[in-house]
């Protein structure tokens, strides 16, 4: 969500007749893009801020020749909605900051600090709309479109519902309008984001029966915005995330099934494998219920990738809670996992509860799910061997740049030699030879 958030600003500039500049060093404008879901996080988007100002005004170890040319630094996104004014006493030289749902608010920011002001701060309601969603900057073949904003589901240990706001679905002639223009562009992926996604449209329904007519009888929201994007040209596959339990519903698994765009993967964060912790955690399902969706998913496709998120040393969490999470990855039979420690942040429930599970304990617990999502990772991408994928290309490899990558439809990373001549964004045919954790290699189909 940051990285588009950013591309939107990045566009807005140049619209403005800001010029992109190659890297920091020759940056006369600056701005840091922070995310507050875990301290660390928050930590070094002030701490990058405080080094960035420190170099513009020559103090310091920041102090080098290659920083001469910053004049503005800004801080944008989560952090300042969570620390509001406050984040003055941490930076008092800051020369603007800016909450999530105000970005399309700094290209008039900037004008003002070139003017001479400092110390501006813009914090957006919690329904407040934003502007400059829809701009783009200069496109790849894969591109982020926002089309839910903040969450309602306020989980105990989460402080996204507080620092990005209420839900707010955008209307479909919008993010029709805007994937359509991408394909146009070249644009031949697309990811949905929304903290949870398949929530779109609950909010605020009123107008979908006219924005998002079904012609397949769909009548939930998201299925019908799913079906109207399959349907424009060019526009080759459609990712979303990320998702919760409840909005796995039989319409979502039919539009899978009927529309080829639509990837066969989903992260879908179960958090705890136990239902006593669950229901602490306030995530309105049980382990039961969980487990129900991804057999859902799997019915019609075995192949069907599910990916997760796991917190491990929530307050009061017991061994047993523990080895009821181990089981629960086990029977789901996850593609891949991202494993956290809990922290607790600040205003939410949980941080009055005791954090009384040691860190040690949570470091262990950490280790032990990715050791086991590791031979889980291997068992399923071992079953893919010998099958034809279809991979959109992305590029050379990161670690071997005599090979070529790209990502099947489980979003799954897959390696091969490139033997005929390729060109990025591009699907090709590739039958798996070998199978990894978390990659899987093969050779080109000619």
């Amino acid at each position: 969500m940051n990285v588009r958030d950013s591309e939107a600003v990045e566009a807005l500039l140049v619209a403005a007749g800001h010029e992109k500049v190659a890297n920091e060093a020759e940056a006369e404008l600056v701005i840091v893009n922070s995310c507050t879901v875990r301290d660390m996080a928050e930590r070094k988007a002030v701490g990058k801020c405080g080094n960035l100002i420190a170099a513009k005004e020559g103090r310091g170890k920041a102090r080098r020749p290659a920083n001469a040319a910053v004049k503005i630094v800004g801080l944008m996104g989560c952090a300042v909605k969570r620390m509001g004014a406050e984040v003055f006493k941490h930076l008092p030289n800051l020369d603007f900051a800016v909450g999530p749902r105000r970005f399309g608010a700094i290209p008039r920011l900037v004008e003002r600090c070139l003017a001479g002001e400092k110390g501006i701060l813009e914090l957006p309601d919690d329904d407040e709309v934003p502007t400059g969603m829809e701009a783009h900057g200069v496109t790849s073949f894969q591109s982020y479109v926002t089309v839910l904003l903040g969450c309602d589901n306020r989980c105990s240990y989460c402080i996204v519902p507080d620092v990005r706001g209420h839900e707010y679905s955008r209307p479909a002639r919008e993010v029709v309008a805007e994937v359509r223009a991408l394909a146009a562009r070249g644009v031949k992926e697309v990811c949905l984001l929304g903290q949870s996604v398949l929530r779109y449209g609950v909010r605020n329904p009123a107008w979908l029966p006219d924005d998002l007519p079904s012609l397949g009888g769909y009548t939930e929201a998201f299925p019908r915005l799913l079906e109207a994007l399959s349907a424009i040209e060019g526009l080759e596959r459609i990712r979303f995330t990320s998702a919760h339990p409840k909005g796995c519903t039989d319409e979502l698994v039919r539009a899978y099934a009927e529309f080829p765009k639509v990837c066969r993967h989903l992260h879908l964060p179960v958090q705890s494998g136990s239902d006593r912790v669950l229901k602490e955690m306030g995530r309105r399902y049980t382990r039961a219920e969980y487990l129900a969706a991804v057999a859902k998913l799997r019915a019609f496709d075995p192949e069907f990738a599910v990916t997760t998120d796991v917190i491990v040393g929530y307050p009061g969490e017991t061994e047993a809670d523990f080895e009821a999470t181990r089981s629960l990855m086990e029977e789901a039979g996850f593609d891949n996992a991202f494993v956290f420690k809990y922290s607790p942040r600040p205003g939410t429930r949980s941080a009055a509860l005791p954090d009384d599970v040691p860190t040690a304990e949570k470091e262990r617990r950490d280790q032990v799910l990715l050791a086991d999502q590791q031979v889980r990772g291997q068992a399923r991408n071992a079953r893919l061997v010998g099958t034809v994928r279809e991979v959109l290309v992305e590029g050379p490899s990161l670690r071997n740049a005599a090979r070529w990558s790209g990502r099947d439809g489980g979003n799954r990373i897959v390696v091969f030699e490139p033997k005929v001549p390729l060109v990025v964004g591009t699907s090709v045919m590739v039958r798996i030879a070998e199978a990894h954790p978390q990659i899987l290699i093969g050779e080109i189909v000619v």
